[in-house]
């Protein structure tokens, strides 16, 4: 005889739900219903607002941006000419050097008379075509020193004219900056439209910013590009080379060659007198503000942490150099130019930071990948 068993009870089933979230009201399988699990109750969070100069990482990228703006030299000033007793002795002695030169080549002359009087026309002659030439120096050098000088009283004209709400004396500045560009064919048509628009800004400052931005713009970018293309050339020269001599003598060539292509540039031609001159102010300019300090944040953001390991520290030094040498040419466009930077940015060193990183970098690589 066989038992009777009681029938099981219905129930419904979720196929697209687990088994542990089936809804309320509904059946699992042993026929009991399970109530969904209550869910997370809503919390609060407080927030706690971090000021910048706790941050360690704000602190550090604004430190690396100090160190970069610290680099970058105060702008440059034309040192008053005073008479000292040093250009007194120098005046003298060399006065005293001619004469002796001058009866030096009075008795080579008698002599060569004594002894042929053809040997003698031959030095009177050779003698005539020396000073001919040295003329011809002594006027080419003080031309150039005049030119100097005169774009350096332009820059201080332009600083009076400034404050002068009168545009006499601004257009007075702009007709003596016309002048000193002539020599430049690529700025004939900044000059050609600064003429046309003579005697329609009767605003001091205005017409000098219009003169500003239209004649020394372009050569602002040109120069800049300069000083780029002269600081990779520093920097690869000075990390590849095996002697420090050979540094030293290549980063000052750099530097002459890099001050006499901006005096070109802004149209003051100095001549050899000149540039030894405005060399002299440049260097001295940047002896009182101080030597390039770089710091360890710098020079791993320039080189990498990875490839700085890798690397001898003559990469390192390369990069020194390098912005050693963007310190002397934004130094000498300060002198340079006709005009101070009033209203278009001057460059500084961050300007250079970016190329100088990346021609880094590509060095590293290769270095790495020839290793």
């Amino acid at each position: 005889m066989t038992g009777t068993t009681t029938p099981r009870k219905p129930a419904a089933f979720r196929v697209d739900a687990p088994e542990n979230e089936a809804g309320p009201g509904v059946g699992s399988a042993d026929g009991t219903a399970k109530q969904k699990p209550a869910g997370r109750q809503p919390a609060s969070y407080r927030m706690t607002m971090v000021r910048a100069e706790e941050d360690p990482f704000e602190a550090e990228l604004a430190s690396e941006a100090e160190d970069i703006e610290l680099m970058t030299p105060p702008p440059a000033r034309i040192p008053p000419r005073r008479m000292s007793y040093t250009k007194l002795a120098m005046s003298a002695f060399g006065l005293l050097f001619s004469l002796a030169v001058g009866l030096w080549i009075d008795d080579l002359i008698r002599s060569l008379y004594a002894r042929a009087e053809w040997l003698g026309w031959i030095a009177v002659g050779l003698t005539a075509i020396g000073l001919f030439a040295v003329l011809v120096i002594v006027w080419r050098e003080m031309a150039a020193i005049m030119r100097l000088n005169s774009v350096h009283r332009l820059r201080s004209s332009a600083e009076e004219a400034m404050a002068d709400p009168k545009p006499t004396r601004a257009r007075r500045v702009v007709k003596e900056l016309m002048s000193v560009l002539a020599s430049r064919p690529d700025t004939a048509a900044q000059r050609k439209r600064m003429k046309q628009l003579d005697g329609e800004i009767i605003d001091a400052p205005h017409l000098l910013e219009l003169a500003e931005t239209e004649l020394l713009g372009p050569l602002d970018k040109q120069a800049r590009r300069t000083v780029l293309a002269a600081a990779k050339r520093v920097s690869v020269v000075t990390a590849v080379s095996p002697r420090a001599l050979v540094d030293i003598g290549y980063v000052l060539f750099e530097a002459m060659r890099l001050i006499r292509s901006l005096s070109y540039l802004y149209g003051a031609r100095p001549g050899t007198i000149g540039l030894l001159r405005l060399s002299r102010d440049v260097i001295a300019h940047l002896a009182v503000t101080g030597s390039i300090a770089v710091g360890d944040g710098i020079i791993q953001q320039l080189v990498g942490h990875g490839i700085a390991s890798k690397l001898s520290a003559r990469l390192g030094e390369g990069v020194i150099n390098g912005l050693m040498t963007a310190r002397i040419g934004i130094a000498a466009m300060d002198l340079c130019r006709p005009l101070p930077f009033r209203h278009l940015k001057r460059p500084g060193m961050g300007d250079f930071l970016t190329e100088l990183s990346r021609q880094v970098s590509g060095s590293g690589n290769n270095d790495k990948k020839t290793g």
